[in-house]
């Protein structure tokens, strides 16, 4: 059972009574951990910022399971947040639930992102835990090629704001995880005309 399992429950198990439950939406490694047992040994489980968490329940979980605290330590994880505008993703993320442990959550509903998802959100920065990430998750068969490609040219296509200036480095990424994981030449990607390249 990943680590996260743990640190969630006991997460539910402090939380006050809630009306309705808590979407929390894990991304990172953290999210390949929940979808294939994938151990990096990361410290942090990223909770991706989303409508669902106003800032008294981002404050309030912070409190309880961020750096430093209890919950953290005993865990050796910790939970921090991750604005919704820095990660690349596509318009329409993939989000798979966490169905065996929502069950037994009773103040939270846990979605992890979806591998394909993470791995194109990690050529955004491709330090060397994010190179390591995507080997592994190639090396299990959940990452095809023209599948990335197809994903990554999503994300071109739809960002139109200012994180659209990040592209050319993230198309650089790409190639780079081309040539060296995947030994096969490097995809045309075509950029808006307006994007200094």
């Amino acid at each position: 059972m990943p680590p996260v399992h743990d640190l969630i429950r006991a997460v539910d198990a402090s939380w006050p009574a809630t009306d309705a439950k808590i979407r929390l939406r894990i991304i990172g490694a953290s999210a390949l951990s929940l979808a294939t047992g994938y151990d990096r040994g990361t410290k942090d489980s990223d909770v991706l910022e989303t409508a669902d968490l106003d800032g008294e329940t981002k404050t309030r979980l912070i409190e309880l399971a961020g750096p430093g605290t209890v919950l953290a330590n005993r865990h050796s994880m910790y939970i921090e947040f991750v604005p919704d505008a820095l990660p690349l993703l596509p318009q329409t993320p993939t989000w798979v639930d966490l169905t065996e442990l929502n069950g037994e959550l009773t103040h939270f509903r846990v979605e992890y992102l979806d591998v394909l998802d993470v791995v194109v959100s990690k050529l955004k920065r491709l330090h060397g835990n994010d190179l390591r990430d995507i080997e592994a998750m190639i090396g299990l068969g959940l990452v095809p090629h023209a599948a990335l490609v197809e994903r990554f040219k999503a994300v071109v296509d739809f960002l139109q704001d200012s994180r659209s200036g990040d592209l050319p480095k993230c198309v650089e990424h790409l190639h780079q995880v081309e040539r060296d994981l995947f030994y096969v030449d490097e995809s045309e990607i075509e950029l808006p005309h307006w994007i200094d390249s």
